[in-house]
């Protein structure tokens, strides 16, 4: 139960980075989500909030890094329409108004390293197995990290301008164009 509990509360967490960043989440809210008592808080993360946080970037991470491990394609041009097809979802909804929890966790704290080495180390998982795959589809090494490092900007940085701008076209345009140079 107090697993269960402690699980209800990191997924809280990365809901609610998603939809608020660091600075704009609460406590009342993850305990209100997972439906978890206050004393659950410093029961599982003695250490507050950062703690939460940092489990959750670190969890949501490799959930993430998960999925583009399932990414399948007999070459590479495959790969990147696999990989655009998972991520739509996440740029739509970032269009109503969910972002990253990972970019979230980077930008929102500045003073705390320990975040930003977590989700930096998340990005990092991110691109070495999207470049795995990309490997695996028969891309050279190089050039096979240099693609993942295009997808996963493009795909933040969709997230962000696709937010302002109120639709996904700016992801099509930019996938369109990714998916351009790897036929």
């Amino acid at each position: 139960m107090a697993s269960d509990t402690r699980d209800r509360m990191i997924d809280a967490t990365v809901d609610a980075l998603s939809r608020h960043g660091v600075a704009g989440m609460s406590f009342t809210e993850i305990l209100q989500t997972s439906g978890a008592a206050r004393g659950a808080i410093y029961h599982h993360f003695p250490q507050g909030k950062g703690q939460l946080v940092a489990e959750a970037t670190a969890r949501f991470g490799e959930q993430v890094r998960g999925g583009l491990g399932d990414l399948a394609g007999e070459n590479p041009e495959e790969v990147v329409v696999a990989f655009i097809a998972t991520v739509r979802p996440v740029v739509l909804a970032a269009v109503n108004g969910y972002s990253c929890a990972i970019a979230a966790a980077s930008v929102g704290s500045a003073e705390d390293d320990e975040l930003r080495r977590t989700a930096g180390g998340a990005f990092s998982a991110w691109l070495e197995e999207l470049a795995i795959r990309l490997t695996e589809a028969g891309m050279a090494e190089k050039k096979a990290a240099e693609t993942a490092a295009l997808l996963i900007n493009m795909l933040e940085g969709a997230q962000v301008v696709c937010r302002a701008v109120g639709n996904i076209e700016p992801f099509d345009a930019s996938f369109r164009a990714a998916r351009a140079l790897v036929k």
